[in-house]
């Protein structure tokens, strides 16, 4: 059931390139996975913003394995990237990697200026 996991477990000190999956158990009709501590830095400006992210997956046959959508996300506090391109991004690698029938991606980044932005991107098979 672990086999292919390489960052549960081990020791990891910097951001991955993609998450790992595992088997989806029987029955598990939606997993939500909520993060609100989502860093990132503005395209233009490149202030820190800071954003709540829920993922939400119907899955197949692959669940996602948190240790290492953490680390997927941890990736983003370096980049300069708008929250729309964001969300798009993050739910295009959650269909690619584990090829849910359903992923919905909601970013709410935190008001700068008074202006918050959410940002949602679903993607069906």
């Amino acid at each position: 059931m672990t086999d292919g996991l390489t960052v549960l477990g081990a020791t990891v000190r910097h951001a991955i390139d993609h998450v790992e999956v595992f088997p989806a158990p029987a029955n598990v009709t939606l997993v939500t996975f909520t993060n609100d501590e989502l860093a990132s830095m503005c395209p233009v400006t490149q202030q820190p913003d800071l954003s709540t992210v829920v993922i939400e997956y119907v899955p197949d046959a692959w669940c996602v394995e948190s240790k290492s959508l953490k680390l997927y996300l941890w990736g983003f506090r370096d980049r300069a990237v708008f929250a729309e391109a964001m969300s798009a991004e993050i739910a295009g690698e959650i269909m690619t990697t584990a090829k849910p029938t359903r992923v919905t991606v909601t970013l709410t980044q935190r008001p700068r200026g008074g202006i918050e932005v959410q940002a949602v991107s679903e993607l069906i098979r």
